[in-house]
Formats: C-alpha cells, structure tokens, sequence
C-alpha cells in the first residue's frame, strides 16, 4: 500500500472503543483548552471577519462558537478554527517539523456535529487527527523547504473527516489525495511582518481538507500516489519522508502521540516560552531596568530562524509579530514579570521603554542548545549591568511540558480567565460539564450555548 492507503486503513479501522483511559483523559484537555483559546478571540479582527463569511453562508449543520450562526461543516471549521489559533495559546508539538495538533479539532466538532456523530465518535476523530499529524511531523520538517506545517493538517483532517462521515476505505485515500494536491501552504505566512492569516492558515487547511472528504463522499477521485509520485509531495515539498504506519499508536500499544502534545501558560509562540521564565526569573534579580546595560538570549537553531532572524521581529508592528519575536518577549518579561494578552496590545508593542530593551539585545543560536531540541524548548537570558555584573538564567523545560504537563485544574483556570469577559460563571461551569462527559454526549448545541456570549450575532 502506498502511504495515503496506509493513513486510510489506519483511519477506518482504528478501535475507539478501547482507546486508553489516558488519552480519552487528554482530548478532553485538549479541548478545554481549545475552548479557552477560543473565548480569548472574542471579538478579534480575524473572528469577525470569518463570522461575516459565515453569515452570509447560512446552512444548519454546524455551529459557529460565540454565537448563534449555523453554516457548512467547512466554514464553521474555518471560523472556529481561526479563533483557536488567533492568541497562539493553543497546544503544539515540536519534532522535524513544528506544529499545532488541537487546530483539528474544531474541524472535527464541526464535522461530528453536522454528522450526527457521537461524542464517542468526536473522541477517536481527534485522537487520529492528532496521530496523523504528529506522525507526520516526526517523519519530516517542512519549514527549511518553505513550506507550512499546516500541510499535515490537510491530511490528518482529510482522514478524521472521513471516519467522522463513515467513508469507505478507498473514499478516505481519495479525500487524502485531493487535500494534499490541491491545497499546499508556503511558510511566508510566517515570515517578515506576519498578518492576520498566521491564524487562519490551519484553518483554511482543515477548511479545504473537510471539502475534498465530502467530494470524496460523493465519488470524486484525486491524483495518485499523492506521496510517492514522481511529482508527488516527497518530490516537491517534503523531501525523504520517515513514514512508517507501525509507529501509529493503537489500543495495544498505548503509544498515541497525544499524550506528547504540549501545552501553553502563556499566550505566545511556544519555543519562546522558556526565555519569558528565565526573563521572570532575571526580573526579581534586576532592581531597576536602566541599570541594564545589554542583553542576550543564546537559543535553538529553530527559535533563530523563526524568532530573531527577521528585521520585523526587532521593532513588531503587528500583534501576530509580536508573540513571534523573541526579543520583545524578553523584554516584555523583564519589564512585567508575565505575558499576557495585554502584552500585545498596540501601546504596549511601541512601548519606548520596550524598543530601548530590544535595541540592547542580541540572540545567537547555541548548539548545545539546539541538540536538546525537540525534546526540550530551552533558551537562556544573560542580562549584563552597567555595574559589570552578569545575570544569567537558563530555562530547560517549564509548566505543559512533557514532563510537568498540565493538570484538569490548570485547563479549568486557564478556560476561567479566558472566559470572564464573554460568559458568565453559570456558562462556564455547563462548558466544563460537557466536556467532562463528552463520552456520552449526542448533542452538540449545549455546548455552542454554554460557550455564546451575551451580545452574540
């Protein structure tokens, strides 16, 4: 079989009866904290933007979050997609290739919810898209090539959307086909100035990837062998292709790469996360920022090239910029103890005091660092004084790691602030109730309500 066959055997016959209680435990997490996610992009510019669209495509199959649309499973999977990843707060994995597994899974709840598929279902949906996903960004990196990491998102929804609407075999390898063709991403969506489609661009890709399973639905084949070709995607996007189905995590095994998806306590990239802690840690050590003299952040070869390496990194002009760029997050540590969502606020981007830290920073990659990569995200802050005293602090690991994952409360507080400002405690208890017993949910719409905001559209 060649590897779109293999996605797709593996697609239709995955046992989600007898999923581990750990994982089911962890796509519950995964989508609280999705949610949380969500509730901070309440009345973002993208938000409203994909809500319009929604508006003026009615269709009552599936629900548009903070609202009280109804539209095609492909746009709410779009608009609700979008808002998950708007504050960069939602889960990630890092491995060849960098990437977001929870951008399935609105694309997911969409398809379920139009398809009448159980909660049970929704579960063995997003634990596959998640296996595919990560799987697939173990066997090869994409962003040296100029490529998106969201083109493994156009196979791993192109699959759960196909179990989720009870597609044959054959019909599941054909939507994989026609997603992958027909719908590539370049990485400059993640270069120079970055935009509002740094947040839509998973989207899009389970958007288009829903599309070609309900082409395939209704007998429309695409190009193959998509993977193998000799103008396929190993030729022209992703190189040599580690692949091997076996790795996949099955019931027996117990090896499903959900259990390896990270987490975030802050709203920003992920490979920065441990520069803000050690630029914390630095900031109880530092009684006044004008006594600092320079600053440097020795990093990974991967938060180089996508944190410091672009001149718009050093002086952000955009928020999606801003929680990209590695010096402005140190400096923003430093002066603040924290990152919040109001670090990214205009004000606080042209902020003098911040321009002057950044102008006094250096960041060069460090090897050894690099080497711990992707099993740890470390950087290291060195603060000098105009004293002559150096301050240094390293950062191996932090809290949502592999090793401190995050617990049911901290997803809890974490869906609480994100929700004080759009629902009330009443709703946010019946969002975290749904969840909890979503293996016997068989409808959708509690949810949507919980989670809809007193001034909803």
């Amino acid at each position: 079989m060649n590897i779109a066959e293999q996605i797709a055997h593996y697609a239709t016959s995955l046992d989600g009866r007898n999923l581990p209680p750990l994982v089911v435990e962890r796509v519950k997490q995964r989508i609280v904290d999705s949610l949380a996610c969500i509730l901070g992009a309440y009345g973002s510019r993208p938000a409203k933007a994909a809500i319009a669209h929604a508006a003026t495509l009615p269709f009552q199959a599936s629900s548009v979050f903070g609202t009280n649309l109804r539209t095609s499973p492909d746009i709410a999977a779009f608009a609700n997609g979008t808002m998950v990843r708007y504050l960069d707060y939602n889960d990630g994995y890092m491995s060849r290739e960098p990437g977001h597994p929870s951008d399935n899974i609105p694309a997911c709840l969409a398809v379920a919810e139009a398809e009448g598929a159980s909660g049970s279902d929704l579960i063995t949906a997003i634990v596959l898209a998640y296996e595919v996903q990560m799987r697939l960004q173990d066997a090869a990196g994409l962003n040296r090539r100029g490529w998106d990491h969201v083109n493994y998102i156009l196979v791993s929804v192109a699959a759960a959307a196909s179990r989720l609407m009870r597609l044959t075999e054959r019909q599941t390898v054909q939507a994989i086909n026609m997603a992958l063709n027909g719908h590539i991403a370049m990485r400059q969506v993640r270069s120079g100035e970055l935009s509002d489609w740094k947040g839509s661009s998973a989207a899009n890709a389970a958007r288009n990837a829903i599309f070609c399973a309900q082409l395939a639905r209704h007998g429309m084949d695409g190009p193959s062998p998509i993977f193998e070709g000799r103008m396929g995607f190993i030729a022209q996007v992703s190189g040599d292709l580690d692949f091997d189905i076996n790795r996949f995590g099955t019931p027996e095994n117990g090896d499903f790469r959900i259990l390896k998806s990270l987490t975030k306590t802050f709203p920003t990239n992920g490979e920065l996360h441990t520069a803000v802690w050690a630029a914390i840690e630095l900031k109880a050590m530092v009684p006044d920022l004008e006594e600092i003299a320079a600053i440097h952040i020795d990093t990974t070869d991967i938060g180089f090239r996508i944190l410091a390496s672009d001149p718009e990194k050093w002086r952000p002009a955009t928020r999606e910029t801003a929680d990209h760029s590695l010096p402005y997050n140190v400096a923003r540590g430093l002066m603040d103890g924290d990152i919040t969502l109001a670090s990214y606020a205009p004000a606080q981007i042209a902020d003098p005091r911040a321009v002057a830290l950044m102008s006094m920073t250096t960041v060069t990659e460090d090897p050894g660092l690099t080497a711990l990569f992707p099993q740890h995200l470390a950087n290291r802050v060195t603060v000098t004084l105009k004293s002559g005293e150096i301050l240094t602090r390293e950062v191996i690991s932090g809290p949502g790691s592999v090793e401190t994952p995050m617990n049911d409360a901290d997803f809890a507080a974490k869906f609480r602030r994100m929700a004080a400002d759009h629902i009330g405690p009443d709703k946010q208890d019946a969002a975290l109730a749904f969840v909890r017993l979503l293996e016997q949910q068989q409808d959708y719409r509690p949810l949507f309500a919980a989670m809809r905001s007193t001034d909803a559209p």
